[in-house]
């Protein structure tokens, strides 16, 4: 790779300092002639030069980079968050940064440890760690947090919570009210708090009529890219292989509902009229496939909008008190999803 010119070649070529040669590019009001200028100009240009952002940032102790870490950029839930969050920051002239967590907290923390050494002014992150210990030393030495997906219990750290527990009392509601009765609730380990709340507002509709839980938890901690789809086939694999069919299934999200549907079909049983299945997200894909996914909404490209205005706050008015928004669930009734026993006009 061809080497970079930089502020000194530009001096040396235009026989100034280079503090001159910085003050030209970088539109100060020095006086410095109209000729010199536009000589300094004409031989930046000629051999593409590149400004160096980063060392700017660090002589000014200013930044337009914001960081964003996720899980997965792959979970379609994440990707419409991050369009919600670049589409703010792109309006108010900011930059983001991408990392992907790959449900590692070790390597949450690498990238956490790099932001900071950048000097990366604020960060949106759906944290998996369960040690929160670095990133609040972080908070503490005065970076910007903004949590959202999962509730970091810190000071000074600014929420985009959900309603996890309504929601996925909500979806359980509806099923039993279609005449479910046996209902199985299938999920990733539930080592979160989104998880968890999915799983008691579960658990809290059932006991409520009744009714005995039927609970599938993977003990995968090794992620790829179709982790959760194939957590989806692997966990419905194991129910039917039980022998105690349920007549409807609850995934913990929609990828892994997706997961739900793929293997109840290679197992010769149609959704809904064989098993029903209800998701929890609301991604776009769901309406795409058949049938399409009765689901639980969650506002993600909102919560990228949102997560991002309030990190920009902070970031222009120096604000370090924690505020928190909690944002409400909304049942998305689809097609996969019918009474028990139904059967489609077509059969």
């Amino acid at each position: 790779m061809k080497k970079s010119v930089t502020i000194h070649d530009i001096a040396r070529m235009a026989e100034v300092s280079s503090a001159t040669v910085s003050r030209v590019l970088s539109n100060s009001s020095y006086p410095v002639s109209a000729e010199l200028r536009a000589k300094i100009w004409k031989i930046a240009k000629e051999h593409n030069y590149i400004p160096n952002m980063l060392g700017k940032q660090l002589k000014t102790k200013t930044s337009t980079t914001i960081g964003v870490i996720i899980p997965t950029i792959t979970n379609m839930y994440y990707s419409s968050i991050i369009l919600g969050v670049e589409e703010i920051a792109r309006r108010n002239q900011y930059q983001v940064l991408l990392c992907n967590s790959f449900q590692d907290p070790e390597l949450e923390n690498k990238y956490l440890k790099t932001m900071f050494e950048n000097q990366v002014r604020g960060i949106v992150i759906a944290s998996i760690s369960g040690d929160k210990t670095q990133l609040t030393r972080y908070i503490e030495m005065g970076m910007n947090v903004v949590a959202l997906d999962q509730k970091i219990d810190a000071e000074n750290v600014s929420q985009v919570d959900f309603d996890y527990r309504k929601g996925g009392y909500m979806a359980t509601r509806y099923l039993i009210e279609k005449g479910h009765k046996k209902i199985a609730y299938v999920t990733a380990p539930l080592d979160r708090p989104s998880r968890k709340g999915i799983f008691e507002g579960y658990v809290s509709a059932m006991k409520e009529e009744g009714l005995e839980t039927i609970v599938r938890e993977s003990d995968k901690k090794v992620y790829s890219g179709t982790y959760e789809f194939e957590n989806g086939k692997s966990l419905t694999r194991s129910l039917l292989e039980s022998g105690d069919r349920p007549t409807a299934i609850f995934a913990c999200n929609d990828m892994t509902a997706f997961g739900v549907i793929s293997e109840l079909n290679q197992q010769g049983l149609r959704c809904p009229q064989d098993v029903s299945v209800m998701g929890f997200d609301g991604i776009e894909f769901g309406r795409m496939m058949t049938p399409a996914l009765t689901t639980v909404q969650q506002p993600t490209y909102e919560m990228g909008q949102l997560a991002c205005n309030m990190l920009l706050e902070m970031l222009s008015e120096g604000r370090k008190a924690a505020s928190a928004v909690m944002l409400q669930p909304t049942l998305l009734v689809r097609d996969s999803v019918s009474e028990p026993g139904m059967r489609t006009q077509s059969n």
